[in-house]
């Protein structure tokens, strides 16, 4: 494995562990058992890259090797050992979001490019990986996905990738800086959105305006 792969590969475990935390640890809220929680936990660090190589015509990525399936039966042990810490609070699910997020935007730009395809193909992978999994993790405990909410969430997704493709376009940089720039970029605008309560413009019709049925 070369040493680009090997970055590639080091980043989806990581985010394999921050997404399938933020999974279980909703799943944990609901009463899930723990068969469930390692579903639905399963599903949200899987579920994103997963439809990325099928659109991408690849190798599913999980198919190829067990890691991701034992990394996140990991996750469910380190749920149940630190139970109190993770389970409470909006905090501790926002970080593990916000950083399995940014992770798979990165690795969607970065295997769209491996494959040939253009920036505006890429970006979209990267939303694609970044936010899929999170919406069916969302739909699983029934839930109204975070993706279809005001929160600045798939708008991160793209900013992050809008940031990797200029940067990308520096004389002679290191390959890893517009990579690093995209996840800071996803991280940040999720820690602003969450802080300062940052939204976008709600659709909104008056029932007055309806046709009657």
């Amino acid at each position: 494995m070369n040493e680009d792969l090997l970055f590639i590969f080091i980043i989806e475990m990581v985010g394999t562990v921050a997404f399938a935390i933020s999974g279980i640890r909703l799943a944990a809220a609901k009463d899930f058992d723990w068969f469930g929680a390692y579903v639905v936990g399963l599903v949200t660090a899987i579920g994103g890259g997963t439809v990325r190589d099928l659109l991408l015509g690849a190798p599913v990525f999980w198919m190829q090797t067990p890691s991701f399936l034992v990394v996140t039966f990991l996750s469910l042990v380190t749920v149940l050992v630190f139970r109190k810490a993770l389970v409470r609070g909006m905090r501790t699910l926002f970080l593990f979001d916000a950083i399995g997020l940014a992770l798979f935007v990165v690795v969607g730009i970065e295997k769209s490019f491996a494959l040939g395809y253009d920036a505006w193909v890429a970006i979209t992978m990267g939303i694609i990986t970044g936010s899929f999994g999170g919406i069916t993790r969302d739909i699983l405990i029934n839930e109204l996905p975070l993706f279809f909410r005001k929160d600045i969430y798939a708008t991160a997704c793209l900013a992050g990738g809008l940031v990797y493709w200029m940067v990308s376009f520096i004389p002679d940089i290191n390959v890893m800086i517009p990579q690093i720039a995209c996840g800071v970029t996803v991280i940040v605008l999720r820690i602003f959105a969450y802080t300062f309560h940052w939204s976008l413009p709600i659709l909104h019709v008056d029932p007055k305006d309806l046709p009657p049925e």
